[in-house]
């Protein structure tokens, strides 16, 4: 199996690949469109990853989830990003596609599931039945049409119903190589508006050319590695052994009760 195919194989090198090794905090897209104003890693985070607290935290994944409209281009954003391909003949997808991404934050090694959902009306049951438990949620649409910018918000309500409310949200933005500069600076104003609606980042890539992608999901893999550690930090957890689904609390101290001679035992 190709490398660039096998999320197993991915998960188990010893290092991410290079593009994938964030020791800096990414940047938004638009400093003015993103909820998310933090300007690096939370000082806990940074303070765990120099110890040996975040091994467990390497081992978990976070899911992040990609709904929108069919044929947006959630299909051939995943793609360039995991496999580094761009086909502009994709079929819908059916129920959902899976990826596994490997990578390494500030050292510490950290995988994110990527959930890509079909977005024709016939399929949305199936698909809406993957969105429980994600950790990230990312909204597409096409920036050549307006009508699918305007359906983002019901996208986002059908999320947040298996959801609650602490995901982080992004609201995306494809195709940007087909608009021509005055058309995106209008299109774009429109998105940045319903961005702050929305209360999500906004981001406007290109699959085609790869423009933006790759700076996109480490985005998306540095903050919910943040929240991820944040989240274990605040856990208290005296020792764990095997992974974190086993624990062992420390027990109290009881006092050694001394032994009574036996009266009828010979000295």
């Amino acid at each position: 199996m190709l490398e660039s195919r096998s999320a197993v194989f991915k998960m188990l090198r010893d290092k991410a690949h290079k593009d994938r090794q964030i020791n800096v905090f990414p940047e938004p897209f638009r400093s003015d469109a993103t909820p998310y104003t933090q300007l690096d890693f939370s000082r806990p985070v940074k303070e765990a990853c120099i110890s040996s607290k975040p091994v467990m935290a390497g081992l978990k994944i976070s899911k992040a989830i990609f709904l929108g409209d069919v044929a947006v281009g959630k299909t051939c954003l995943v793609n360039r990003f995991c496999h580094q391909i761009f086909d502009s003949n994709y079929k819908a997808t059916i129920g959902v596609d899976f990826e596994v991404e490997r990578f390494d934050v500030l050292g510490t090694p950290f995988n994110l599931q990527i959930w890509d959902t079909a977005g024709q009306e016939r399929f949305k049951s199936i698909a809406s039945s993957y969105y429980r438990g994600a950790h990230v949620i990312v909204i597409v649409f096409d920036l050549t049409s307006l009508m699918s910018l305007s359906h983002c918000r019901d996208w986002q309500s059908e999320a947040l119903k298996a959801n609650s409310g602490s995901a982080h949200m992004f609201l995306v933005g494809t195709k940007r190589d087909l608009m021509t500069r005055s058309a995106f600076t209008e299109v774009e104003a429109h998105a940045v508006r319903m961005a702050a609606e929305m209360g999500a980042e906004l981001w406007c890539v290109s699959s085609r050319t790869g423009e933006g992608v790759l700076q996109l999901f480490c985005r998306i893999a540095a903050l919910a590695f943040d929240s991820s550690v944040m989240q274990d930090q605040s856990r208290k957890e005296a020792v764990t052994v095997g992974s974190d689904l086993v624990t062992l609390n420390k027990r109290p101290n009881l006092p050694v009760k001394s032994r009574q001679k036996c009266s009828s035992c010979n000295t």
